[in-house]
């Protein structure tokens, strides 16, 4: 059985993307959740991730670390992780590897909370330009490959590595236009999604750093947190 260690679903954008996926393409694991400490947590992480990060995926004694590594080795091991259809492989990896390496606005300006609802205070120029950019590369994806997923019918890697864009979008009401916002509201739909954020509401762990994160983003309308 695969051992998924991750932290506080409330925050942890990283942890959700090999969480989500295992769950929505049906792979079996064991969630081991590691609450974020306030500062630093390199000495409790690399007690299970040499990077001393989430997520880290152990596998009977392999340990593989980040979530693009642990996506590639569970495609190496089970069906319909990436899409079948070649074009549609090639240009989910594309897709993937970009939110995995850019969108530093988006991260940077709209921290994952999901719990929260947030008016942002201004809207940088490059934060429009990620925002843009989601805009033009899910609509590019549902139109060349019919949706109602980024690169078909089913759910794959490549909305795995979108899914924390989807609460980012919920959370501070990103500006996602006709498909992108319709597959935003389709992807809160699925049960994985709806799992995850309704383990993150009943989280009992607040910690600062993330939280003043948000708060320094914009006016919180609203926490939908239950404790």
């Amino acid at each position: 059985m695969y051992e998924l260690f991750i932290a506080n679903k409330n925050y942890s954008s990283w942890s959700l993307r090999p969480w989500i996926l295992m769950r929505a393409c049906s792979i079996p694991f064991d969630e081991r959740l590691i609450p974020f400490a306030e500062g630093a947590n390199w000495e409790a992480f690399r007690r299970f991730a040499p990077n001393g990060k989430v997520p880290c995926l152990h596998d009977r004694g392999e340990i593989i670390w980040d979530s693009l590594a642990i996506i590639e080795y569970l495609a190496e091991r089970h069906p319909n992780v990436w899409p079948e259809d070649p074009r549609a492989r090639a240009w989910a990896r594309c897709a993937a590897a970009e939110m995995h390496s850019g969108f530093g606005a988006l991260r940077e300006h709209c921290t994952m909370n999901c719990g929260i609802r947030v008016r942002l205070n201004a809207y940088p120029p490059a934060l429009s330009k990620d925002i843009e950019r989601i805009n033009e590369l899910w609509n590019e994806g549902l139109t060349r490959f019919g949706g109602p997923f980024l690169a078909g019918k089913t759910f794959s890697a490549v909305d795995a590595m979108f899914a924390p864009v989807v609460f980012r979008a919920q959370t501070y009401g990103l500006a996602l236009q006709d498909k992108a916002a319709a597959y935003a509201a389709h992807m809160l739909d699925q049960p994985s999604m709806q799992a995850w954020y309704e383990q993150a509401l009943g989280e009992t762990w607040r910690e600062p750093g993330h939280e003043a994160e948000a708060k320094a983003s914009g006016t919180w309308i609203t926490d939908l947190r239950r404790i």
